[in-house]
């Protein structure tokens, strides 16, 4: 199959030899025909872009080439400062109205109403709106139209804001955070770039004057550093007369400051840092190199050449990190050696690595013996084959599923061309480019690029792990000591392993389906095979190059003892490391060159499943890998053990790990420590073992007629009929049908109130409330605690968020199960400054009081319903969608296609109703409440 596809690929290229030789590589590359592009004379740059995907969407961004690096001292956090400022008050919408405005039409604040920052750049977008309520083009328009030019900026919103974007910087402290930096100054050898961590100074953001906001408002918010793309179910023609219209009224600045590239020095020597954090919890090397990237005017079709050599290396670099740690006990846990983006206008090679405690050195040594096997010797004709045919794959998948791009796919896209001059090429001409070029590139090609990029200046190496007194890190010395020792070491070629790409060499029997039975409500069919599997089809055509596949069944970890419930379960973590048969995992990737398909295998505590995803093409070899699953699975030692080196260095240092902690003190007290409550701790190792997992899994996954099989796709239904009765009607069946044990797994009874104090660098206090309710599992119940659910979020984004300045968001969670008892839960979590943790806390439980003697608003409730609607508007034309309805249908017998079960119950849905549904859940809840704050 690989040298068909490339004899392809020639041919195509023969074909159009003419064409490619009229394009030589120093052209520029076309630009995408169907996005509509201008500039306005105050120098505004617009994009419009037809798609359909979805249908009646559209998304609205505004693009500022503005970001932290543009700030003056006393300036340093503003950037982001002003992004938040953004929804809290325009000339059109004051207040909050941007969000209320949107909200009336399903629109999420935070899910399809959002914007980040960064040094270089400024983002907002509105995703995914629902064009066809009329006028929401203009109204969407007018907003970009606001956050260009016309930002209240009030004094009130302004110090309203200062409180969340300080808990914000709380929050986002953490050690991987705090250790940047530590390092990232050195890496960027004393820029601008040293000086801006984009969140900002603390003080600053407390205390700045609110001129010295409005004052870098106006001086970078302005039209010649914008540009805004429209992207969706529009008339291109009619939206671009609006935007001209609307965005040519806004006047050019004069005698605006300059906005400046900022360079990154260069250095001969090598430079080195040392980053560590009490509260680090791994330890890891990196050595990068820097490069300049090409400029705008240098990203022409060789470019595109040069970007696709890239891309190859990375794949088959990727590929032999990943069959190391598969193989043996290598001394490091992660590995990359790549090339890519940096900031802008710089890139790097890269060679990193995290290690196991105190063994930085030797996993430093073994990484980058791997780099210098590239640089002496290359890859192997082998290894480049299966890249190319993989990467061709790839963009044919791509190019079959061309109209099911959604709308921020292509916004990303023209967001690249705008801030750093990406090409912005269509679909069509990326599938011609792929087919004509791969052949153009030699093994030679892509293995001097090791040369090219591992360059003896600019180098920086970066050490990261624990600050404690027993931690041994890689000093400069040693680094540069161990880079020189293998560079003068003679490497060994890679030794590349051929092998046979036919997964199953007998002869399968196979089953008739001895009866069908039509699902007229899905539009599906169920086949009974002579085995007694039972198999459910559904064609359809949503995602053209898409065929998915569930396959469940009763009893799960539940049906395991408790001394063997650790290996159950960590098996999910290691199966997939094993390999399938005669194949371990190096040798099965292999033998799945050039396919798009994966299958994954799940145990949890009710079932067990398969998961499984594939190109119509390549449907049969799913099932062929779902066959062996059930008929040959492998278990590895050799994997096996690699794997257990690697979690077990992973938990080494968890310890000390603040949401480490919060995790696992959760994780006991909502199941009063029930001996079956298992946490990743190093003890947890001394109880698994590769002989229980191979026990549990022949014990879960024997019986393949205990099994259900959903499929759902783009196959028609005699291919699937041949496949089915080909390979899961060769498969096992038992004479036995197994349920669930309920083990009595639950939370304690009553309200449950702590406070526990951990260890940590940034004082900030998290909160944790959850409500635990023995409810029916029904349509109806379940939509309204949805509902619920989305009127709280926008309750406490307005009071805790907004008008207290207490947080930077309560995470607001639910789920409704039935099994093994029908229960409800809601999880609200929020981080916050130590001193207001209480007072906030309170306001949770308030809001929910209210909307149990009160029930919520009108509004309130019109805004979740309509945000239930359209999600389910959209999510009708996904695979997925059938696929979880089929489960559900066959697991709770519920129907959640039909109408009176969804549209119907929310189109119908009241206050009272609401509000008796709080008033009942909070009355029967068990409420588990906790505290962390820090120790003193």
């Amino acid at each position: 199959m690989i040298k068909f596809r490339l004899i392809l690929i020639i041919a195509l290229v023969q074909l159009s030899g003419m064409v490619f030789s009229q394009n030589p590589l120093n052209q520029p590359v076309p630009t995408d025909p169907a996005v509509r592009m201008g500039k306005l004379a105050n120098g505004m740059t617009y994009y419009i872009r037809h798609n359909e995907e979805p249908k009646e969407r559209a998304s609205f961004y505004m693009i500022q080439n503005v970001g932290a690096l543009l700030e003056n001292d006393d300036q340093n956090g503003l950037a982001h400062f002003l992004e938040h400022m953004a929804l809290n008050g325009t000339q059109h919408f004051p207040g909050k109205g941007i969000i209320n405005t949107l909200e009336k039409h399903g629109v999420q604040f935070g899910r399809n109403i959002n914007a980040g920052t960064s040094h270089t750049e400024t983002v907002y977008n509105l995703s995914d709106i629902p064009v066809k309520h009329e006028g929401l083009i203009d109204t969407c328009l007018l907003v970009l139209n606001d956050w260009s030019d016309f930002l209240l900026l009030t004094n009130e919103e302004i110090d309203a804001e200062r409180g969340v974007i300080t808990e914000e910087w709380r929050t986002r402290r953490t050690a991987g955070f705090r250790m940047q930096r530590q390092w990232l100054p050195v890496l960027l050898n004393g820029s601008k770039y040293m000086t801006r961590d984009v969140i900002g100074d603390l003080d600053v953001i407390k205390n700045f004057k609110y001129e010295t906001l409005r004052k870098f408002y106006h001086d970078w918010y302005r039209a010649d550093l914008q540009a805004i793309a429209i992207v969706g179910d529009i008339d291109v023609d009619a939206v671009e007369q609006k935007v001209k219209a609307l965005f040519s009224k806004i006047e050019a600045v004069e005698n605006a400051p300059k906005r400046e590239f900022y360079e990154v020095p260069v250095h001969k020597e090598p430079l080195y840092v040392l980053a560590t954090d009490k509260e680090a919890s791994s330890y890891s090397v990196s050595l990068y190199i820097k490069h300049r990237a090409p400029e705008a005017s240098e990203k022409t079709l060789g470019y595109l050449r040069e970007q696709t050599i890239q891309t190859l290396f990375g794949m088959m670099a990727r590929d032999r990190i990943t069959e190391l740690l598969q193989k043996g006990v290598p001394p490091f846990v992660t590995g990359n050696i790549g090339y890519g983006e940096f900031v802008r206008g710089y890139e790097v090679f890269s060679v990193s690595t995290s290690s196991k405690p105190d063994q930085d050195d030797l996993a430093f040594k073994s990484i980058y013996t791997e780099a210098q096997r590239i640089y002496k010797h290359g890859f192997t004709s082998g290894e480049l084959e299966r890249a190319k045919t993989n990467l061709f794959t790839s963009y044919e998948s791509r190019y079959k599923q061309r109209d099911k791009i959604n709308n921020d796919q292509f916004a990303d896209d023209i967001q690249n061309h705008y801030l750093t001059g990406e090409p912005l090429t269509s679909i069509d001409f990326d599938w011609e480019f792929i087919q004509k070029i791969l052949p153009t590139i030699s093994v030679e090609d892509v293995s001097a690029r090791a040369k090219q990029w591992m360059t003896p200046e600019n180098r920086v190496i970066v050490v990261m792990g624990p600050d404690n007194p027993e931690a041994k890190h890689l000093s400069k010395e040693q680094a540069l000591a161990i880079i020189n020792e293998v560079e003068n070491s003679q490497v060994d070629p890679y030794s590349d392993k051929v092998v046979s790409s036919n997964l199953i060499s007998k002869e399968l029997m196979g089953s008739k389906v001895k009866s069908t039975k039509q699902l007229p409500e899905f539009n599906a069919v169920e086949w009974t095979l002579g085995n007694e599997t039972k198999v459910v089809f559904r064609q359809a055509d949503y995602e053209k190059d898409q065929v998915a596949l569930i396959a469940m069944s009763n009893g799960g970890s539940s049906k395991i003892n408790n001394d063997k419930v650790a290996s159950a379960m960590m098996l999910n973590q290691f199966i997939g490391s094993f390999g399938v048969g005669d194949y371990d995992a190096t040798a099965l990737k292999k033998a799945l060159t050039g396919k798009k398909v994966s299958l994954n295998v799940g145990l949890s505590d009710l079932n067990e499943t398969f998961n499984g995803s594939a190109t119509p093409k390549d449907f049969e070899t799913m099932m062929q890998l779902l066959y062996l699953q059930f008929e040959n699975p492998r278990f590895d030692k050799e994997a096996y053990e690699a794997m257990l080196g690697r979690y077990k260095a992973f938990v080494a240092n968890m310890a000390n790990n603040p949401q480490k902690i919060m995790s696992d003190s959760l994780s006991l007290i909502l199941t009063c420590k029930n001996p079956r409550t298992k946490l990743m701790t190093p003890e947890l190792f001394n109880e698994i073992s590769l002989e229980q997992m191979e026990t549990i899994y022949m014990d879960r996954f024997v019986d393949a007629g205990d099994f259900t099989y959903l499929i759902v796709g783009n196959i028609d239904e005699a291919t699937a009929k041949a496949m089915t009765e080909k390979y899961i009607g060769s498969l096992t069946n038992l004479p036995r049908k197994e349920n669930w044990i309920d083990r009595n797994v639950e939370g304690p009874k009553g309200k449950t109130v702590r406070e526990i104090e951990i260890p940590m660098e940034v004082k900030k206090t998290t909160v944790n409330v959850i409500f635990d309710a023995k409810m029916d599992y029904t349509p109806e119940q379940n939509l309204l605690l949805s509902v619920f659910r989305d009127i709280l979020t926008m309750r406490y984004d307005e009071e805790i968020r907004e008008k207290e300045g207490g947080t930077y968001g309560v995470r607001v969670s639910t789920n409704s199960s039935k099994f093994p008892k029908a229960e409800k839960n809601l999880n609200l979590m929020f981080d916050t400054d130590p001193e207001k943790a209480q007072y906030l806390k309170s306001i949770l439980y308030s809001e929910i009081e209210k909307i149990a003697a009160n029930g919520p608003t009108a509004e309130d409730l019109d805004k979740a319903v309509k945000n239930l609607q359209k999600n389910r508007e959209q999510a009708k034309l996904h695979n997925n969608y059938w696929l979880q309805a089929l489960n559900t249908f066959y697991t709770y017998n519920i129907n959640t296609t039909a109408t009176e079960n969804y549209e119907t119950i929310l189109e119908k849905m009241t206050i009272p109703q609401v509000q008796n549904f709080v008033k009942t859940f909070t009355s029967k809840a068990d409420v588990v409440d906790i505290v962390f704050k820090p120790k003193p």
